[in-house]
């Protein structure tokens, strides 16, 4: 008689650790005591007290990008190494674990979401909130056309220090923040304009219209980029902030950290 393990054991066999996401105390307390079975736990909080814990900096509700980034953490920590399988362990419909998936750990795949989310000085939900208007941006454009954008993140003070207005600042005397659907639309109508967005570690709306000064001495950036990657290169080489830039030239979305492109992004594939 065929058992449920026969036919289910193949994802479990021959994996080098177990990825909790989220898991209740007792769940992790059976599956530590499994002889030889490396546990790690990823979540926002370490409530198990694991000895191997990757940190999510937020609750991804989609699963796959929880996966993805719980790998990518996981290989930056050097918890996990390149070429490991995991069987992860996590829940899609309710509180408890509910789903496990086999995936195989590869360095060569990871997008640098990791290093943008978990390494900022910006709330994560801010930098999500950006990240996914300048993706959206990238898909539909600017009333059918293809539009450009520079949208710096964190560190704001020091930001507007290093720049200055090309127009009047619709956001001065407002305190409108980041990831309100309206105030989302009215980013995209101001996005045509020239200028950078400047926003807070907490998603307030510092400025629009400015005009970054940094200088970009030794910053690198690949060629065909031009000066709205220049800038937020630069902008994020003198400050803690980080820049999100969607390039109308090729429609891509990509990040930069302390100088350098450390995400790139399809808005088509996102």
């Amino acid at each position: 008689m065929v058992e449920l393990g026969d036919v289910f054991g193949d994802l479990f066999s021959d994996v080098d650790a177990v990825a909790l996401f989220a898991p209740s105390g007792s769940y992790y307390d059976r599956l530590a005591a499994v002889d030889d079975l490396e546990v790690i736990v990823v979540g926002t909080e370490n409530t198990v007290n694991a000895e191997t814990f990757v940190e999510l900096p937020l609750e991804f509700q989609d699963v796959s990008e929880r996966i993805r980034f719980g790998l990518e953490g996981g290989l930056e920590q050097g918890i996990i190494e390149d070429g490991d399988e995991l069987a992860c362990a996590t829940s899609v419909f309710g509180d408890g674990i509910d789903t496990v998936s086999r995936v195989r750990a590869n360095i060569d795949n990871q997008s640098g979401i990791y290093n943008l989310f978990a390494k900022s000085r910006a709330d994560p939900d801010v930098i999500k909130a950006v990240l996914e208007l300048a993706v959206e941006l990238g898909k539909k454009g600017q009333k059918g056309k293809p539009v450009g954008a520079l949208f710096i993140v964190g560190d704001a003070g020091k930001v507007m220090n290093k720049s200055r207005p090309l127009s009047y600042n619709p956001f001065e005397k407002s305190h409108v923040h980041v990831g309100d659907p309206i105030v989302n639309v009215m980013l995209k109508e101001f996005s045509r304009l020239d200028g950078a967005f400047v926003i807070s570690d907490s998603g307030k709306l510092v400025s629009a219209y400015r005009y970054l000064e940094p200088s970009a001495e030794g910053v690198d950036i690949p060629k065909g980029l031009g000066a709205r990657h220049m800038a937020g290169g630069a902008i994020t080489r003198d400050t803690n902030a980080i820049a999100i830039v969607l390039s109308e030239s090729d429609g891509m979305v990509r990040a930069f950290k302390a100088g350098e492109i450390i995400l790139e992004v399809d808005p088509e594939e996102y």
